[in-house]
């Protein structure tokens, strides 16, 4: 008999999932809330089709073992890449401006014909990348190690 997968049965090994349907892309999403990225660590590859950020991520899945384990909460730099994208948009944010950093707040789909659709990336301070998709194709993957998270806290949120 198999169950559902816990956070918890990821141990300490890096992620890498894939997304290819609206469920599926709610999991990268809530394993992407509150990462921050550097504005240059965003790049549109329009002949490849593709999109991708390297994130500064927020290790969701380890916070219950760091509060259990009284150590620090914890951040792995991870690449969020989106392939069949047809056209990338933003709204609310200074490309040129190479120091701000960005936080990311969810990933939303919005779906329009034949799969096809809509990914917006919603950032604090009201801006969005909005990318126009063929369909679902998103992939997640830690590239370093974990290191403690500089604040030592864990984001959080108004209800």
């Amino acid at each position: 008999m198999s169950g559902d997968a816990k956070f918890e049965d990821g141990g300490d090994r890096p992620l890498y999932l894939s997304a290819e349907d609206a469920e599926d892309l709610k999991v990268l999403a809530s394993l992407t809330q509150d990462a921050v990225f550097p504005i240059g660590e965003m790049t549109w590859q329009p002949r490849a089709r593709r999109f991708a950020l390297l994130l500064n991520r927020f290790r969701w899945e380890d916070k219950q073992a760091a509060e259990r384990r009284n150590r620090s909460y914890e951040r792995v730099q991870s690449v969020l890449a989106v392939d069949d994208v047809t056209a990338v948009r933003s709204q609310g944010i200074d490309r040129t401006d190479k120091d701000v950093v960005l936080s990311l707040l969810s990933v939303d789909f919005a779906p329009s014909q034949d799969g096809a659709g809509t990914l917006t990336l919603t950032l604090a301070g009201d801006g969005a990348i909005a990318l126009d998709v063929e369909c679902i194709n998103a992939t997640l993957r830690d590239v370093t190690r974990p290191y403690a998270a500089p604040s030592r806290k864990a984001p959080e949120h108004d209800a």
